[in-house]
């Protein structure tokens, strides 16, 4: 979204594929589960007077348009990618299955997983739990605005302090609200580390992935 009050920012769009791309020529395997926020929030649209189910699938379809619009950027940079959708949406995109997702990743094509779940009442943040878990991914990456985790919101208290490790019990016991409980859950049950960092500072990716501290890891 970018300074942009709401929709796809080319400028955002272009920064997010070309750091993508570069991270790919590596050689690693990525898997990328999109949000949709920037088009329409299924929850947030509960005061306009939508049903929760139809706003969550609209919030889903919201993913879709994302996906899409990273996959022809990324492929403009010159990587292949392969998009996958958690509901039946021939042609846009190909029907997930772990066996089509792992497949696409072990000929380094980079993976964008969208619609969420396929199911209401389920967040990104679940999505992109439960799918690292069965793509069975070494790391998650949490890209957000902020660079890390902090005692409190950093952008409502000047005086958090940044996290550089924190266990998965440790945030739980503090209430930190790094992702929705579920999610935070999924992981923490499945021994999947966590590593929150701002994609929005060009080259970060890459730092994070050639071994730099960036962001805040989670882990057991």
């Amino acid at each position: 979204m970018g300074e942009q009050k709401y929709g796809i920012d080319p400028l955002v769009l272009g920064s997010y594929a070309h750091q993508i791309h570069e991270v790919a020529q590596s050689g690693l395997e990525i898997g990328i589960v999109i949000g949709g926020g920037n088009i329409f929030r299924g929850i947030s649209g509960l005061s306009e007077g939508f049903d929760r189910v139809k706003g969550d699938y609209m919030g889903m379809l919201a993913t879709v348009i994302n996906g899409l619009a990273l996959q022809s950027a990324i492929e403009s940079c010159g990587s292949t990618v392969r998009v996958f959708t958690a509901v039946r949406m021939e042609p846009f995109a190909e029907f997930y299955s772990k066996n089509a997702a792992t497949g696409a990743l072990g000929k380094k094509e980079v993976v964008i997983l969208t619609a969420g779940t396929g199911n209401p009442y389920f967040t990104t943040d679940t999505a992109s739990a439960l799918r690292a878990v069965e793509i069975e991914a070494d790391v998650m990456l949490k890209g957000t605005r902020v660079d890390g985790v902090y005692t409190s919101d950093p952008e409502k208290d000047l005086t958090a302090v940044k996290y550089e490790e924190i266990s998965f019990n440790e945030a739980i016991e503090k209430q930190l609200q790094i992702m929705d409980l579920t999610a935070f859950t999924l992981c923490q049950e499945n021994k999947l580390p966590i590593i929150v960092f701002n994609m929005n500072i060009y080259g970060n990716l890459k730092k994070l992935i050639s071994g730099e501290k960036v962001g805040t890891l989670v882990k057991n």
